[in-house]
Parts: C-alpha cells; sequence; structure tokens
C-alpha cells in the first residue's frame, strides 16, 4: 500500500490487536484538524527486515514500536536519541530527510502521568522502589533519576537488578524481593513494572502495609484500569497512579515528530479510552 499524499504513521508490534494507540493518535488528528492517519501493524521478528527496506516506498513517516521489537528496530535506523541509548530501547521513529531516527518516550510518558496524577510526588531526593527489572522498569528509572529521586530496583532474580543499576550506575541500589518490606517505611514511591496483575497474568503477591501514608503507588498496567495493587493502595489511602496517562503523555513527543503539533493529555481522551477498555475487556 503506498500513501503518496497524506502523512501517515503507524505502531507496529506483535500482536498488536491490543493497541489502543490508534484511538488516542486518532482522537488528536480528529481535534487538531489534520489531515493524516496513524494504524497498527502487525509485523512478525522474520518480517522487520522486509519492512525496513520498503519504509520509504510505502511512505511511512515514522511510527511507534512494541513488544517484540524495540531493541530490534535499533540495527535499521541512523541514529537514536540520549533517552534510547539510557533505556536500551527505541519505541518512537521518524524520518529526517533520507535518515530514519529513533528516540524514546517512555520515561517522559512515565513522569508525565506521574505528575498529572499526583502532583508534588517528587520531594528532593525521595525514594522510589521499582518492582521488576524490564523494559518498563528502564523506562521509570532513566525518568526518576532525571528528577533527582532515588531509586532501588526490587525484582524476583537479583542478577537482573544488578545488570539494570549497573547499567545506571549512581542513584541506583537493588535489594532481594524478600527484602522488599524493609524497604517501604522509606519508600516515598511504590512502581509496579512487573506485567502481575494485568488481565489473565498471575496477580502481584505484595504487602504493602509498610508504606507510609504519604508514599503514592503507581501501576504501570492499564488493563484492568484498577489492578490488585492500586485496589490494596486506595484502600490504605495511598494516592495512586494507574498505567493508562503513561500510554498517553508518551504518545505526545511522536504526535509532533509526525505531524508537528504537540497534542494536549486531556480528561476527555482518557475517558473515551478508560470506556473502550472496559468494553472490551470484562472485569477491567
Amino acid at each position: 500500500m503506498t500513501h503518496p499524499i497524506l502523512p501517515h504513521a503507524f505502531v507496529m508490534g506483535h500482536p498488536i490487536a491490543h493497541s489502543r494507540s490508534p484511538m488516542l493518535h486518532g482522537y488528536w488528528l480528529e481535534k487538531l484538524g489534520i489531515t493524516g492517519t496513524y494504524e497498527k501493524i502487525d509485523i512478525a521478528p522474520e518480517a522487520l527486515g522486509e519492512f525496513f527496506a520498503s519504509f520509504r516506498e510505502t511512505g511511512w513517516i515514522g511510527g511507534n514500536v512494541t513488544v517484540p521489537h524495540k531493541t530490534a528496530v535499533i540495527p535499521y535506523l541512523s541514529e537514536i536519541d540520549a533517552d534510547a541509548k539510557a533505556i536500551g530501547a527505541v519505541n518512537t521513529i521518524w524520518r529526517d530527510g533520507d535518515r530514519l531516527l529513533g528516540g524514546n518516550t517512555d520515561a517522559i510518558g512515565f513522569i508525565g502521568n506521574l505528575d498529572d496524577r499526583t502532583p508534588g510526588w517528587d520531594i528532593p531526593g525521595g525514594h522510589a522502589v521499582i518492582l521488576g527489572a524490564g523494559g518498563a522498569a528502564r523506562a521509570a528509572i532513566h525518568g526518576l533519576l532525571g528528577r533527582g529521586q532515588r531509586v532501588t530496583i526490587v525484582n524476583r532474580t537479583r542478577q537482573h537488578a544488578e545488570t539494570l543499576a549497573a547499567h545506571f550506575g549512581s542513584g541506583v541500589s537493588v535489594a532481594d524481593w524478600a527484602d522488599l518490606g524493609s524497604q517501604l517505611p522509606s519508600t516515598d514511591l511504590l512502581v509496579n513494572t512487573t506485567s502481575c496483575g494485568m488481565l489473565a497474568k498471575p496477580p502481584l503477591d505484595v504487602d504493602i502495609s509498610g508504606l507510609k501514608q504519604q508514599a503514592v503507588v503507581y501501576d504501570v498496567v492499564y488493563v484492568p484500569l484498577e489492578t490488585g495493587l492500586l485496589k490494596m493502595a486506595a484502600a490504605n489511602g495511598h494516592r495512586t497512579v494507574d498505567g493508562l496517562g503513561m500510554l498517553m503523555h508518551q504518545a505526545t513527543a511522536g504526535f509532533h515528530r509526525w505531524f508537528g503539533v504537540t497534542p494536549t493529555v486531556t480528561s476527555e481522551l482518557r475517558t473515551i479510552l478508560e470506556n473502550d477498555i472496559r468494553e472490551k475487556t470484562p472485569g477491567a
């Protein structure tokens, strides 16, 4: 398919049917009166080379990258930005003349969501505890260090946590999963970056009773919108943040790269996405 006239962007992954990104970007295109399109495309890992070989002739102006391609796309790009290098993954691609560039806006989305939902969360020198050591953890840590926070990684496989801590260096420490309870009294922000608690995944089995009352609890999962962790935290009187806002806030920079305008995250947009999640995933 060729797109010689319309600015045409994408989100690619495998699988990709679940993605809300087309709804998100479609909302902004309509609201801003921009003539352009954004669609989801399922690219199997073995088809990645073919996709980039025909990138220019198909007329793409850029797009988003999700699992499992965030690292695999890097060899196809001319250059990646500092955020992508720090996080070790790309989630946004755009054209610069004949060059394809890559960046990562996940940290922007992670922090933007916190600022939006829990203003004042970033007390100077605050202590954040990150559960997990995967890609979402990398983005969270990068964003938190940029806001002057101290970070402790708690992961079931300690070696993975230590590798991640070594990548970021100063300001990041590691604790065993069994020692989570001893970290909680000094924790200002508790973040779940694992898939536990996601629909059709095992629950996150943690005891957060040791958290101080002022602590914020953040779950990057957004299906369901209120995970077991967030329900527990809300019942204990903590401020909570779900992962839907991260999806919205990470998207603004990419939209600007492709369409030349920076969109706004609004309550109306959030409601549209919430309603879609609830309609299509019973129990979410």
